[in-house]
């Protein structure tokens, strides 16, 4: 079985570093990494198995912040498109890991400059640019 992953999380669980916002979270994202790795990716808009277990997701939606849920959409768009790749196909986790440099300063530029997570990945971002 595939892991389910949305744009943005494409590119940023090629950075997780095993923090999260609990046990279980994290516990869910290092299985979802693994079965990405192992399995490979459909994409997938919207909430996938990572936001499936996050304390914020109501109703489909991101709750984390307000805006978090317009934020994270454009965010899932950008990814897709640098990445090119589109909702409901699959692609490995190492073709992902191949496309990095070439979208990475991009990416850096739009996306994470303003992320909540920066300092979390910011110095692996800087390792695979």
């Amino acid at each position: 079985m595939r892991a389910k992953l949305r744009g943005h999380h494409l590119i940023c669980l090629q950075f997780y570093r095993g923090e999260g916002y609990n046990r279980e979270f994290v516990e869910n994202l290092e299985k979802v990494v693994e079965v990405a790795k192992e399995e490979g990716i459909l994409v997938v808009d919207g909430a996938d198995d990572v936001c499936n277990h996050c304390p914020y997701l109501v109703e489909g939606r991101c709750e984390y912040k307000e805006g978090a849920d317009e934020e994270i959409r454009y965010l899932d768009s950008l990814a897709t498109a640098l990445l090119k790749v589109n909702p409901g196909e699959t692609i490995a986790w190492r073709e992902i890991e191949e496309k990095l440099p070439e979208v990475i300063d991009e990416w850096v530029e739009k996306a994470c400059k303003n992320c909540d997570w920066r300092e979390v990945c910011y110095n692996e971002v800087r390792n695979k640019s």
